[in-house]
């Protein structure tokens, strides 16, 4: 029998994360991409604490009238931004399980724009 959907994802979401771990200095910047909206938070797994996050539910961002692949690169934007606030240059990008084009490419994309290593 052929796998669902989110089964499908959730196995190439533990594939990717048995790699991937953030630290303080170099955080896990993780992606969540539902119907209409984009979420992206940095982690540190040591700690297992939110260092910064975006979102497109933000007044700044939801306020903009714009197509969802546009939405998605002001959130890199954002969270481009948050992350220099704190300090931080260097993420190692966690795409969660999605493919690497539409809305993750193009958050992932504003986000080296605009000075995050990755």
């Amino acid at each position: 029998m052929a796998l669902t959907k989110h089964q499908r994802r959730s196995r190439i979401k533990m594939r990717i994360r048995k790699n991937l771990t953030g630290t303080g200095e170099v955080p896990r910047m993780t992606v969540f991409r539902s119907n209409k909206q984009i979420y992206v938070q940095l982690v540190n797994d040591l700690t297992g604490e939110t260092l910064a996050s975006a979102a497109s539910t933000e007044k700044s961002i939801a306020g903009e009238k714009v197509n969802k692949i546009d939405q998605a690169k002001l959130v890199g934007k954002a969270i481009a931004g948050k992350a220099k606030e704190k300090g931080i240059e260097t993420v190692k990008f966690d795409r969660n399980g999605y493919l690497y084009h539409g809305r993750v490419k193009g958050l992932a994309d504003a986000a080296r724009e605009n000075g995050l290593k990755f």
